[in-house]
């Protein structure tokens, strides 16, 4: 087997050596070289062709964001962000998943002993992760215009009892970033989670409210699920969603990993198909693993609507397969088509293509 040839971009030599002895600890990665800056990485990515970059984001001349931006249209590799958890530093991962990063690494800020050897088992594994991934998908997501639907907003506007649940993982910030923008104001409540480390989902819904018509934030125990709102799972937190009285409300509280991830697109899934059940509309988008396909599953069964990302528009196919191996999945459909899909099914309007889970 291959070992997974790696090239590591950070300004600090300290930091390089760490992560060099730290990859080097597998012996399915080899490090095939290291570069203190976007410039010199660029010569030796030509010249070493690594299949995967490790990246830091806050370095002078040159920031990762500005070098991915650079990269990703002529030379697409897969990208792991390796950022430390300032304010500075993680919005800039931010916008390096948006920019064609594919994971997201966060430095450890305190027991820095305890907090290297977790950080480094976790970036062996997205390492490994990146490799699988074909990022030729993120050219042509970035290549699309994005279309605007025609909305039927005063239908909507009568789907105050109405939820979408969304939940993706990697490659998910762009594919929320596109579908988002896609729905009206008056559209019903929007509960996400999208897998990413404490700290960075705040961010993620800042910048996302800088784009949407909704108003997007990062959820808090009590918030309420209402038209016009998209509520993003706090990347250390369980998000469930329950109903009170007329109203649905959210619940953000620590808990254990579930599928592997805290937030878990299980359960919320789970969590609004015990409250919502048919008034729901569920969207499993790309993703690494097999997280929500049995949430999904209790959401179909439960009488809701269930959309999954198709494997060409996906960067990665594993969450959006495994909810349809699962028998959850009511529609297949490329990313560009989900938001027209949603505003169909809300507004009890046709939907085109014939691409029900039976006709597959």
């Amino acid at each position: 087997m291959e070992q997974i040839r790696v090239l590591i971009i950070d300004d600090s030599a300290l930091v390089r050596e760490i992560l060099k002895r730290g990859l080097s600890k597998d012996p399915g990665i080899k490090v095939v070289g290291t570069a203190s800056n976007p410039y010199r990485a660029r010569d030796m990515i030509v010249q070493l062709k690594p299949d995967v970059l490790t990246l830091d984001i806050e370095m002078p001349r040159m920031d990762g964001v500005e070098f991915l931006h650079h990269l990703m249209p002529q030379y697409p590799l897969p990208v792991v962000v390796v950022s430390a958890l300032t304010q500075k530093g993680t919005a800039l991962a931010v916008e390096a998943l948006e920019a064609g990063a594919v994971e997201v690494v966060p430095k450890p800020q305190l027991d820095i002993a305890r907090g290297l050897n977790e950080m480094m088992r976790e970036l062996r594994e997205k390492v490994k992760i990146a490799a699988a991934i074909n990022v030729q998908a993120w050219k042509r997501v970035k290549r699309k215009a994005r279309v605007r639907d025609h909305i039927h907003k005063k239908a909507l506007a009568e789907s105050t009892d109405k939820v979408i649940a969304i939940g993706a993982s990697t490659g998910g910030t762009e594919a929320i970033r596109r579908i988002l923008p896609g729905l009206p104001p008056t559209a019903p409540g929007v509960v996400v989670v999208q897998h990413m480390p404490p700290g960075f989902t705040s961010h993620f819904a800042k910048s996302l409210n800088a784009t949407c018509e909704m108003d997007v934030k990062e959820a808090e125990t009590g918030d309420r699920v209402m038209p016009g709102r998209v509520l993003i799972a706090p990347g250390d937190c369980q998000m469930r969603v329950k109903r009170s009285g007329g109203i649905y409300k959210v619940i953000c509280e620590a808990g254990e990993k579930v599928c592997g991830h805290c937030p878990s697109v299980d359960v919320l899934f789970h969590s609004v198909a015990q409250y919502v059940g048919p008034n729901a509309v569920g969207v499993m988008l790309t993703g690494m693993g097999r997280d929500g396909a049995e949430g999904m599953l209790a959401l179909h069964r439960a009488g809701g609507h269930t959309i999954a990302q198709d494997e060409k528009t996906s960067v990665v196919f594993g969450m959006p397969k495994a909810a349809l191996e699962y028998g959850g999945v009511e529609i297949l459909l490329p990313l560009d088509e989900i938001p027209g899909t949603i505003i169909n099914l809300l507004t009890g309007d046709q939907v085109p293509g014939g691409k029900i889970k039976e006709n597959i």
